[in-house]
């Protein structure tokens, strides 16, 4: 046919797929993650692994509080299958953490399967940034002085 080209063989040529796009109250696993995303048309793998730090704008941080709106599994979703239509991207795994969590716990995975690394690390980066950005999850934040604020989105 005049004008089409057929894709190589061996390449997909639909959009990747959202393999798992979860809010939860149990711990994280960045090898869950890494296995939702794991294909034989997957050249590269980027993660992000965002965890609880022990300060914030120079105070101790003893624990955070996660709390997501109703709408926040749906949202997770949507982002992530935006995320998984971008070119040569594959699959896409993204977990984020709801609850009390102490300082080194997890509170969000994400991680892309592309079939080259460029796209995997862009990808993962707009994932990340996307969820950050749209996703209704908030975080409290307690202080070692017993103070404490909400941030608007985490």
């Amino acid at each position: 046919m005049a004008g089409s080209e057929s894709p190589a063989p061996g390449c997909p040529t639909t959009a990747g797929e959202v393999l798992l796009a979860e809010i939860r109250d149990t711990p994280l696993s960045v090898d869950e993650c890494l296995a939702a995303v794991r294909a034989s048309e997957v050249g590269g793998v980027a993660l992000f692994v965002g965890m609880v730090r022990d300060h914030d704008h120079d105070r101790p941080v003893v624990e955070l509080d996660y709390s997501a709106h109703p709408s926040g599994q749906a949202e997770l979703a949507r982002v992530a299958g935006e995320v998984a239509a971008l070119d040569g991207v594959r699959t896409v795994a993204v977990v984020h953490r709801t609850g009390s969590l102490r300082v080194g716990d997890l509170a969000v995975v994400t991680a892309v399967g592309a079939a080259h690394r460029a796209e995997a690390f862009t990808a993962c980066r707009r994932l990340i940034d996307d969820v950050k950005a749209r996703v209704p999850i908030w975080k409290h934040q307690l202080f070692a002085d017993g103070s404490a604020e909400w941030v608007g989105s985490c």
